[in-house]
């Protein structure tokens, strides 16, 4: 038991709350139909991760945040430039914008020297899951005692802090977002503003996204923010059991997938199998499953 607190609990608690945050920001991003738009963000960030990191001089969590919000909003209002400058549909616009910024990331983290300290491209990409261990747990009674959770690694208190956030947005605003997700014209004749929430979930994406970024990396994120809101969508039509089914579906990828990188054997003379790639894995698993299912049902359906 102590050897699982010591090495796998954080690990393990980190994937599920950082596919559970994703997830549910999915939701919002799959419904108002800019699941791309979560892909850019993700790519995006990284030259407000390294601007907010060589400002602070530490992977202090505010100055990184800030930079990683100013560059979401940044690259939200260039995708619209760019789409309407060039006349081109909104999901050319986002791969022309996001692939110039995260190209832009990856050579300021060479050029402001971030990658001999603890920000480099292995970590942009897959995270660094299995890093975030707790040896201060000498047994179940650690989680209790202040002093061992003090030494839990802060990615976890920063992921829970973000699902809270990301919970408490939901709980407030559950009618208006919905109502802007499915009719937004009729939301803003009736006194809602549609930009102003859609700035609000920018923003919530982008929080969402700085915090698993350090975790899992840019691969899990993306995958994260897509798959359980996918699963989700293919099983069923309504607003609320939407976001259930893509909260069930990110703890079983997060769960599942870094469960399968643990226990699964090494291949091809790898050391062991990485936990972001295993959960994207697992998020395309759950995806076909789910498109499967989807299938069969309305196959009955029309057979019936």
């Amino acid at each position: 038991m102590t050897t699982f607190l010591q090495l796998d609990l954080v690990p393990l608690a980190a994937a599920i709350l950082a596919c559970l945050a994703c997830g549910l920001v999915g939701n919002l991003l799959l419904l108002t139909r800019q699941s791309l738009l979560g892909d850019a963000i993700s790519h995006a960030v990284l030259p407000g991760l390294v601007l907010g990191f060589w400002a602070s001089g530490s992977r202090a969590p505010l100055p990184m945040v800030l930079g990683a919000v100013v560059a979401a909003v940044f690259a939200a209002l260039a995708i619209d430039l760019v789409r309407r400058t060039a006349r081109l549909e909104p999901g050319a616009a986002m791969g022309v914008v996001f692939s110039t910024m995260f190209a832009l990331g990856l050579v300021l983290i060479e050029v402001t020297g971030a990658a001999s300290v603890d920000l480099d491209i292995d970590c942009v990409l897959a995270g660094q899951l299995e890093t975030l261990i707790w040896p201060a747990a000498e047994g179940l009674s650690s989680l209790l005692d202040a002093r061992a959770l003090a030494a839990v690694p802060r990615e976890l208190w920063t992921l829970l802090i973000v699902l809270g956030l990301v919970l408490g947005v939901l709980a407030l605003l559950w009618k208006e977002l919905r109502l802007v997700c499915f009719d937004p014209d009729f939301a803003a004749t009736i006194g809602f503003a549609p930009r102003t929430l859609g700035l609000l979930v920018l923003v919530l994406t982008a929080l969402t996204t700085v915090a698993a970024f350090w975790a899992v990396g840019t691969i899990l994120v993306i995958a994260a923010l897509v798959g359980p809101a996918a699963v989700a969508r293919l099983l069923t039509d309504r607003y609320g059991t939407q976001f259930a089914f893509s909260a069930a579906a990110a703890g079983v990828m997060g769960a599942g997938g870094y469960g399968a990188s643990v226990l699964l054997p090494p291949v091809f003379g790898l050391a062991g199998l990485n936990a972001a790639g295993m959960m994207a894995v697992t998020a395309g698993v759950l995806v076909a499953a789910a498109a499967l299912f989807s299938r069969l049902r309305s196959a009955g359906r029309v057979g019936a």
